[in-house]
């Protein structure tokens, strides 16, 4: 009996040290740091288009862009520089009231400019814009403005000949674009050039340099036009002739009136013959009679 009171409590005082033990562990042992979370990978976004033509200093992204309806044209160009040729023009012609009009009431689709810089009108023949009228001035500028918002990207899906706010007549008023490579050449028919840089752009409105002026074919056929003016000279030269006919019949009338006139003298000759020879008759018949 006594026997079984020591095993209790032997085992008993085992049990109280093991439990001592272990919290005396868990006091001592620092707490496990928590598991940190898996960072996550970032992914490379997908890159936009390539632009055909490349980007001006001046040029905005589209993420500062400020809305088309506050946009104004002529402080763009003006801060892009070199383009105070153009800027007079659009004020004369008042084709920027037209352009600033059409962008307030847009929804849909937009307008490109093609912008050509001062450098690019000096190499124009002196006195040409002053030869112009006014309405041929408007249609000028009017033929730099495609009716259609035309991102850097995109010149390759347009459709030639390019309607322009001057309208779309082959032969006079025609626009072709060729997108090849990283270039944009733009022909008119009697002008050849490319696009150089990217001015302004955002939702609804480009605006991009070109390198030289745009001149439509409709100018030099109204240019050609009065050489057709001499077809009606001939005229005069073809009643001169008749002058000329006309003379033969007054020497006519004179190779006429010589030949009567010789006539006549011939017959008055013969009748003062014949007259001498009736004198000379009698004069002898007489002179036989008084003989006798």
């Amino acid at each position: 009996m006594e026997m079984m009171k020591k095993q209790s409590l032997l085992f008993f005082a085992l049990l109280v040290s093991l439990l001592y033990s272990t919290t005396t562990l868990a006091q001592l042992s620092p707490a496990s740091a928590p598991l940190k979370p898996a960072t996550p990978v970032p992914t490379t976004p997908a890159s936009s288009p390539k632009p055909l033509v490349p980007s001006l200093p001046e040029s905005p992204s589209d993420s500062t862009a400020p809305d088309t309806a506050a946009v104004d044209i002529v402080g763009i160009l003006r801060k892009a520089k070199s383009f105070n040729v153009l800027i007079r023009l659009m004020k004369t012609t008042q084709l920027i009231n037209q352009l600033n009009s059409q962008l307030l009431t847009i929804k849909t689709g937009g307008l490109t400019i093609l912008a050509p810089d001062d450098s690019a009108f000096s190499e124009l023949k002196a006195g040409f814009l002053n030869s112009l009228s006014d309405g041929q001035k408007l249609e000028l500028l009017q033929f730099h403005v495609i009716s259609d918002y035309v991102s850097s990207s995109n010149f390759d899906t347009l459709t030639n000949p390019v309607r322009t706010l001057a309208g779309a007549r082959p032969g006079k008023v025609e626009l072709n674009v060729i997108s090849y490579g990283s270039s944009v050449n733009i022909s008119t028919g009697e002008v050849n050039t490319t696009i150089t840089g990217i001015i302004y752009t955002d939702k609804h409105l480009a605006i991009y340099k070109v390198g030289k002026v745009l001149l439509p074919m409709d100018f030099f056929a109204v240019a050609k036009a009065p050489a057709k003016a001499p077809s009606s000279a001939p005229e005069p030269s073809a009643e001169a002739p008749k002058a000329d006919k006309e003379k033969p019949s007054s020497d006519d009338s004179s190779d006429s009136s010589q030949i009567s006139s010789t006539s006549m003298k011939s017959s008055s000759v013969k009748i003062t013959t014949c007259g001498k020879w009736v004198s000379l008759v009698l004069g002898v018949a007489l002179m036989t009679v008084v003989s006798t």
